[in-house]
């Protein structure tokens, strides 16, 4: 494909997780990290129609621990992951669609806490590679989400 047709994206942009529940969460678009990860708590396996799945709690705003959405998805595996410091871990990885940009994609996504990142998900370049070009000087070529009005 050539590159002049693919659409851009910001070095941050607002997605959504539509197997999940979450409308909106904004993610750091990453190309110096291989995988995409999203700040997981409380990561149970369970078994369902004979398959390994977790369950888990997801807070798609940073600083705001009262929004909180309980989900769950197939695992796919458990993958060494090394982070950012240098420091290895076995993170749960599920595979599920993104919508980027108004594209639908599925990708692939470690569940780890990410409390100390300023970002709730990382949107590694596996996520992107041959699908969007990154304007690293510029965010939110998606759009932002609406604001919701409160009632009163």
């Amino acid at each position: 494909m050539n590159n002049k047709s693919l659409p851009i994206i910001g070095w941050r942009e607002w997605i959504s997780l539509p197997d999940l529940g979450i409308e909106a969460i904004k993610v750091k678009v990453d190309s110096g990290a291989r995988s995409s990860s999203l700040h997981a708590k409380n990561i149970h396996e369970f078994e369902k129609f004979g398959e390994k799945w977790v369950k888990f709690q997801i807070y798609p705003v940073q600083r705001r621990s009262n929004l909180k959405v309980e989900t769950e998805a197939p695992l796919l595996e458990y993958r060494h992951v090394r982070s950012s410091s240098g420091k290895s871990s076995l993170r749960p990885v599920i595979i599920t669609n993104i919508k980027l940009s108004g594209v639908l994609l599925p990708i692939e996504i470690t569940l780890t806490s990410r409390d100390e990142m300023g970002f709730r998900m990382l949107l590694g370049r596996e996520a992107f590679r041959n699908r969007f070009l990154v304007d690293a000087g510029k965010s939110y070529y998606g759009g932002k989400p609406e604001k919701k009005k409160s009632k009163g």
